[in-house]
């Protein structure tokens, strides 16, 4: 695999290639998911869940994040790394510029934020810095309380032509990626084929550009609630790196997400 790049992943949606994505937080795991396959490595602040225990990603700080993309970074050599900003890390453009050059810093080549057309001036400005930016719709887990709990967003028709007007909003403000996350597969796939940058989606069917897992969900490590859009890659046996193969595998052959793993 030669070295991912915004440039990379623009070409694959352009051809068709399904993009996969999956999370980590150390150099171990970082290193083996990029000999399995993986396109990009998402340090996500999904850690505050699944490494600190917490029961929402709120708690989690830059500090953390930039720990956890050093680590990560020092792992890969070829992989796209994109780093999430926490929660209420970018409330103003100069507060998210700050902290996304610790992010940079630390050894991510794009951040991740969440939210819809109020972050336009953010991310313009990121851009305009030097920062490639990754936007985030659907459930968005900073905004688990607003939503009343981890919940399908998008199936109304009003609230699903909120979410194309965000798309095409971020995408205009200069977002090189976005993800989707718990959307009807119908509405991910119209958004995918409506913009022209690479569209990732997580519980939002087979028809975006590429796939995102959390990694304990991948492998399942997962205690308590598992959500119906992941698949445990390790259950058939063998080790993780063949598991971390198969779900490239899957994703690029489309196989992987199945309607058991989607929205309609």
């Amino acid at each position: 695999m030669s070295k991912i790049t915004t440039a990379r992943l623009q070409a694959m949606k352009q051809a068709g290639e399904k993009i996969a994505m999956i999370t980590a937080y150390d150099a171990t795991f970082a290193a083996l998911f990029e000999q399995a396959g993986v396109h990009a490595i998402l340090i996500g602040d999904s850690l505050g869940m699944v490494l600190q225990g917490e029961s929402s990603t709120l708690g989690v700080t830059v500090d953390n994040m930039a720990y956890h993309t050093k680590s990560v970074a020092n792992g890969c050599e070829k992989a796209f790394i994109v780093a999430d900003m926490p929660f209420m890390s970018y409330s103003t453009p100069e507060q998210a510029c700050a902290n996304a050059a610790t992010l940079m810093r630390a050894g991510a080549h794009m951040v991740k934020l969440e939210g819809g057309d109020w972050l336009a001036d953010t991310v313009q400005q990121l851009t305009r810095q030097g920062v490639p930016v990754c936007g985030h719709l659907g459930l968005t887990p900073q905004s688990v309380h607003v939503f009343g709990g981890f919940k399908l967003q998008g199936r109304e028709a009003e609230q699903a032509e909120q979410i194309k007007h965000h798309a095409k909003a971020l995408e205009a403000a200069g977002i090189q990626l976005l993800v989707l996350e718990c959307v009807p597969s119908r509405l991910a796939a119209d958004i995918s084929r409506m913009l022209s940058i690479p569209v990732i989606g997580i519980g939002a069917g087979a028809d975006t550009d590429g796939q995102v897992l959390v990694m304990q969900d991948a492998l399942g490590l997962t205690t308590g609630y598992v959500p119906k859009f992941t698949k445990n890659f390790l259950a058939d046996g063998g080790n993780v790196k063949a598991a971390i193969e198969t779900y490239v595998a899957e994703v690029a052959a489309g196989r992987f997400p199945g309607p058991e793993h989607s929205f309609n």
